[in-house]
């Protein structure tokens, strides 16, 4: 039998040559039903990160594209010919997703609309009884946060959030060696993501061309308080909240991610943060410089925990990402894919305070490095993790980044949010499942 470790290594190492046959599918009760699957929003992600692993996947996993929804002609148009070619397709193209589900023509839709409408383009899926892959953040309102998490549970829909270091070999040994509990307690972790691209984020050349009369802005404002149509807030959403909360959904999102995996906790104790617009003075509302501390442990027990601290600016790329995990006897290096004894307690000073050395010996972590350039999906891992959608939309069992993930990385992101814009320390009440500020509930907007 394949455990689900074997799995993600063999669709690592192997790539597109290797992984199920589609034999493997023959006890499955509908395995011989083709997969219907329609693309929500045409994007640069959608094109450059879920395409290529698609049209690798389709034939031995029986899946086929056969739809596009996007609100934006050019986009429909682009779509179209794009994803015919690529996939071997003839998709039909809609509107909206009210046309889209009302054909009644798809199982299973792979999502990645502007940040701030993935819950609610989520809700409509699942609701319309279609499968879901979503691209994160999940969420940018507790509001949505909720609702999202409540329809998909109550739709028992196969949702998989695009957290693709949840499909990763490396991640998953981490994982492993941590809860073993050779690693000991989490005393300290360090995340960086730092780029130097000033167009990161930036369509001028679209913008200048985009018409209101080519989209439907109404639908695009979905729940978000109305204004007149502006095409760099439908184009550069991640400059601009509350269309994006910029660094926190976009980057943080992986990053915190990986930490309530590792640690098994939900969501932060209390979070700080602090930056601006120091680099990029374009008319963004975003930060393009951004540091946040969170304190991570049980809510009943202040003395235990662990700090977070994430980095992120723009306006110099030294560093690159970094995910540094630090206990009292080393370190698990992320970037290097190694456990070391770096920092950790020696025998002399262990010996001086009556104490027992715990040093770490030496491991190297099997997996490839996290991509970090202005696509972050043309990836292995981005690779496995669309395959283990289409495996469990086959089998029903629970994907890698099921809907809580993305439900718990979002509280996270959202507290940063909340902390940077008000400039007061944050937290949360676990029993309403509200963001805090100043001790009460959070207004975004």
């Amino acid at each position: 039998m394949t455990t689900r470790r074997e799995f993600v290594k063999k669709s690592i190492m192997a790539g597109v040559a290797t992984g199920f046959s589609v034999k493997s599918y023959g006890k499955i009760i509908g395995a011989n039903d083709r997969v219907r699957v329609a693309c929500v929003g045409f994007s640069d992600r959608h094109r450059a990160s879920h395409v290529g692993p698609f049209a690798a996947l389709q034939k031995e996993m029986n899946f086929e594209m056969v739809g596009l929804s996007d609100i934006w002609n050019r986009r429909r148009e682009e779509g179209k010919a794009f994803l015919d070619k690529q996939l071997g397709a003839n998709v039909q193209v809609y509107r909206n997703n009210e046309e889209l589900y009302a054909s009644k023509s798809v199982d299973a839709v792979m999502m990645s609309t502007a940040d701030f409408q993935h819950a609610l383009h989520t809700i409509e899926a699942v609701k319309a009884g279609c499968d879901v892959y979503a691209e994160k953040p999940l969420a940018e309102t507790m509001a949505d946060n909720r609702a999202v998490l409540r329809a998909v549970k109550d739709s028992k829909k196969i949702v998989q959030i695009g957290s693709q270091r949840r499909s990763g070999a490396n991640y998953h040994a981490a994982e492993d060696f941590i809860k073993s509990g050779k690693f000991g307690d989490i005393k300290m972790v360090e995340l960086m993501w730092n780029v130097n691209q000033p167009g990161r984020w930036r369509r001028p050349d679209l913008v200048a061309s985009l018409k209101e009369s080519d989209v439907d802005w109404k639908r695009y404002l979905m729940n978000r308080p109305y204004e007149k149509f502006d095409p760099r807030k439908y184009l550069e959403y991640r400059l601009f909240w509350p269309y994006s909360s910029g660094i926190p959904g976009q980057w943080m999102s992986h990053q915190i991610d990986t930490v309530h995996w590792f640690s098994g906790l939900s969501h932060p104790r209390s979070v700080v943060a602090n930056g601006g617009i120091y680099q990029w003075q374009d008319g963004r509302t975003n930060a393009d410089t951004l540091t946040v501390v969170f304190d991570y442990g049980p809510a009943d027990q202040p003395q235990n925990g662990f700090q977070v601290q994430f980095t992120s600016r723009f306006s110099n790329s030294a560093g690159d990402t970094k995910e540094l995990y630090y206990s009292n006897g080393g370190m698990i290096n992320l970037d290097t894919n190694e456990i070391s004894d770096t920092g950790g307690l020696r025998e002399r000073e262990a010996k001086a305070m009556g104490m027992k050395a715990n040093l770490l010996s030496p491991l190297k972590l099997e997996g490839d490095k996290v991509a970090s350039d202005a696509n972050t999906g043309g990836d292995p891992l981005t690779f496995a993790h669309i395959r283990n959608w289409m495996e469990c939309v086959r089998s029903r069992k629970t994907p890698n980044a099921p809907i809580e993930a993305g439900y718990q990385h979002s509280i996270a992101t959202m507290m940063s949010n909340a902390a940077y814009r008000t400039g007061l320390k944050i937290t949360f009440d676990a029993k309403a499942q509200e963001i805090l500020a100043g001790g009460k509930p959070w207004k975004p907007f």
